[in-house]
């Protein structure tokens, strides 16, 4: 037998043979420990949501339903824009790969129809779905055709065991009921962009429209509701496993979240009016702006040319967009507040007041026309050669001599009549809540640049509206709104108020003086000198001799100022067609009514752009609308007294 000793020693021997192994046995389990729990880090926290996903759309699909968009009202509850029911078609790529892919794509361009353009977006949509940072950006519908009609709704039902992967979502879209004559107030609607995806995440989805231009995009927040959503069962493909497999596998709270609907805008617009605006109006291209002269709300407001809401809020073409933005006329334009031109002579009051407040005429000093005004070797012609003879500032607007204005910017300097038109409203941004707007240009001291004469030749220029001066409809209409109330500069608006879709107020706006003035929307004028101005004006409509004197009406005495603004003349190198050319070489015309005269409420300004005289091409359409309005307000009276 093998002595106790012989014994220790064998089995110190085996063990120090073991000990390596072990080792190296514990390092190998540690490090298959290590991978294991990184695996598990990577599947559980780093791409948890997106298994997480997968596990889930292996029974369920999550289906938005969208909400009921904000309806946009007139002033008595007219609705202008509301929402009529249609169907959007959209394709989940998780549910489909590879051949059936290519398959879905296929027939969905010969079931819909699909132009080139429209079936290559689809496929770009889909490759980005896949490539996105997200990773569950392929688990979400995205949008394949918008508004589809009838027929093709009953094509795609018919083949729905086919396309596994799209879905038929009803979506309420916009009923523009007012066509054109709105489209630059109201706007339209249109897809939310890859950029404005990446942007801003959280606000807006895939395939979501979303409000471009006037109020639809100012007042998006109020008007867009809130989305909701539908979780069905479904099965590895994507298709709908029905009713009682969906009450099996998801929880009764989390089948359905109901939609919210967006709140009503309630406008200061009349739609009356504004129909008899459009129609009143019969330029190629201009605007006619009609607002409340005691508040600053407006009453109607058209932009010409312009476009069908409608129609941009589809999937317009390439063609059809190409044409709208090369049109010589920029129907995409709102000539109300985007675009100024020279005021001619309805900027004739800022250059009298201007005078008047500077001490250099009285309301009854006179300035004596013989046909033009000479400064040095230079000699500005009146539009009567053989002169007015002695004017006041009552019979100056009458019959709008340059010549008297000519001498009174002389006297009264650039910087006096810049400071007046810049209280008047002009040279800034009036702040109506509608979007971009424009500040046109009222020239001083300071911005003039000695190339383009001098201080004093400027200031004469600038006195009958020419010049540098450029001015938008809008503002003029807040300038003689300013006037006729006797000296309140307003902040215009157009929305009245925001209602719940039951109808229950959320927000009521108040008229808002203009505080940019630094007055607090105070003109800060001699009331006398005030009341000389709307002497003048009513002189231009009722009295003979008045520039407007044709254009008055029986049943309400107006007044305002007729304005003819020359424009540059075009260049031979101008690739136009000889009808363009002369269209486009044409003076503007102007007219700005206060009515009525006596205790004005109205203010209505319109510009015919390229039309001619402003007696005759703007001042008869002014006239019209005046004559609505109190047409209107008659036709409401008798009716609320019925009512009663």
């Amino acid at each position: 037998m093998p002595s106790m000793l012989g014994l220790v020693r064998r089995d110190a021997d085996e063990i120090r043979e073991l000990r390596p192994r072990t080792a190296l046995g514990a390092l190998v389990v540690v490090c298959a420990m290590l991978v294991l729990t990184v695996r598990l880090y990577q599947l559980q926290i780093l791409r948890g949501d997106e298994y997480s996903a997968q596990s889930v759309s292996n029974f369920r699909k999550s289906l938005f339903v969208p909400a009921d968009r904000g309806m946009i009202k007139d002033r008595q509850g007219r609705i202008l824009v509301d929402n009529r029911p249609s169907f959007d078609v959209f394709l989940t790529p998780a549910f489909c790969k590879g051949k059936e892919r290519d398959e879905v794509m296929t027939k969905l361009a010969t079931y819909l129809e699909m132009t080139a353009e429209d079936v290559e977006r689809m496929k770009q949509d889909y490759q980005r779905s896949w490539t996105s940072k997200d990773k569950l950006e392929k688990f979400k519908p995205y949008l394949v055709e918008l508004d589809i009609p009838r027929d093709q709704v009953d094509v795609l039902e018919a083949h729905r065991s086919e396309l596994s992967c799209v879905d038929l979502i009803p979506t309420p879209h916009r009923n523009y009921r007012v066509g054109s004559s709105l489209g630059h107030v109201i706007g339209y609607m249109s897809e939310v962009t890859p950029e404005e995806l990446d942007d801003k995440p959280d606000d807006f989805r895939r395939g979501q429209t979303i409000g471009r231009r006037g109020l639809e995009r100012r007042w998006e927040r109020e008007l867009r509701g809130q989305d909701g959503r539908e979780n069905i069962a479904v099965n590895a493909r994507g298709q709908h496993l029905g009713k009682e497999m969906d009450e099996l596998l998801i929880p009764e709270s989390e089948r359905l979240i109901a939609a919210l609907p967006g709140n009503n805008l309630v406008l200061s617009l009349d739609e009356r009016l504004q129909e008899a605006a459009d129609g009143a109006f019969l330029g190629r291209a201009g605007a006619v702006v009609a607002m409340e002269a005691k508040t600053g709300f407006i009453l109607a407001m058209l932009s010409r040319p312009s476009f069908d809401p409608n129609k941009m809020s589809g999937r317009i073409t390439r063609a059809e967009l190409q044409k709208l933005n090369e049109d010589t006329l920029k129907p995409m334009l709102n000539r109300v507040m985007n675009e100024n031109y020279h005021p001619g002579s309805t900027f004739k009051v800022v250059t009298a007041l201007a005078g008047l407040e500077e001490g250099e005429i009285t309301p009854t000093s006179t300035l004596f026309c013989n046909g033009g005004y000479t400064m040095g070797n230079h000699r500005w012609r009146c539009d009567k050669p053989t002169g007015h003879g002695a004017l006041n500032v009552r019979s100056a607007l009458q019959v709008s001599c340059d010549a008297f204005n000519y001498a009174l910017g002389d006297r009264v300097g650039l910087d006096a009549i810049s400071g007046m038109a810049h209280r008047l409203g002009y040279g800034q941004p009036t702040g109506l809540d509608l979007g971009r707007e424009i500040p046109g240009i009222i020239p001083d001291s300071k911005s003039i640049h000695p190339s383009t004469g001098s201080e004093r030749s400027h200031a004469i220029n600038a006195s009958i509206g020419q010049g540098e001066v450029n001015v938008t409809p809008l503002q003029q209409a807040v300038a003689y709104a300013a006037i006729a109330n006797g000296g309140t500069v307003w902040t215009p608006q157009i929305v009245r108020r925001i209602e719940t879709p039951e109808g229950k107020g959320v927000r009521e706006f108040q008229p808002q003086p203009d505080v940019n003035n630094g007055r607090e929307g105070k003109l800060d004028v001699k009331p006398e000198n005030l009341a000389a101005i709307r002497e003048g004006l009513f002189a231009v409509v009722n009295e003979p001799g008045g520039t407007a004197y044709r254009s008055r009406l029986a049943d309400v005495k107006f007044a305002g100022k007729t304005g003819t603004a020359q424009v540059m003349k075009l260049g031979q190198k101008q690739k136009l067609d000889p009808a363009t050319q002369v269209y486009l070489s044409r003076d503007h015309a102007w007219f700005a009514a206060i009515a009525p005269a006596d205790d004005p409420e109205v203010v209505v300004v319109v510009l015919n752009e390229h039309g001619g005289w402003g007696a005759d091409a703007a001042a008869p359409a002014a006239a019209k609308v005046v004559k609505a309005y109190f047409e209107l307000k008659k036709r409401d009276a008798v009716a609320m007294k019925a009512v009663q």
